[in-house]
């Protein structure tokens, strides 16, 4: 059966819908950021008089292999949330999700589930878990 993965770009300042991924750089840093059409159109007009009067020093590092991504071609943050919710993790409700978690979410059904009453006395720590020191 045919799978198919739905992808919702959040917008990183507002949390609401984002239609485009934007890179930039600065002091020799490379960012990106989810914006939504409105955000996106704010960020380049705040750039703008910069832009114009800057030196173009070449193509930015960040920018060689950057697309902007669409709504379809990451997974779906909201799920990774929920997921790692359930699982215990702590994930913040906005912005990027950590790697660590992404990658358990994707590993999610790859590795052998242990039953729940086996799970408080295995010995194994979660590698997620959070403690308060």
């Amino acid at each position: 059966m045919a799978q198919r993965v739905i992808t919702k770009l959040i917008d990183d300042l507002d949390g609401g819908k984002a239609d485009e991924t934007i890179s930039f750089g600065l002091d020799g840093r490379y960012y990106e950021i989810d914006l939504s059409a409105d955000h996106a159109e704010d960020l380049r007009s705040a750039l703008e008089a910069f832009v114009k009067a800057g030196r173009k020093q070449g193509t930015a590092k960040a920018a060689k292999n950057t697309t902007t991504r669409s709504a379809a071609s990451r997974e779906d943050t909201a799920a990774i949330r929920e997921w790692a919710k359930a699982q215990g993790l702590k994930v913040n409700d906005r912005g990027r999700i950590a790697l660590e978690i992404a990658n358990a979410y994707r590993n999610r059904n790859t590795a052998p589930k242990a039953d729940q009453s086996d799970k408080k006395d295995s010995g194994v720590a979660n590698p997620f878990s959070v403690r308060d020191e």
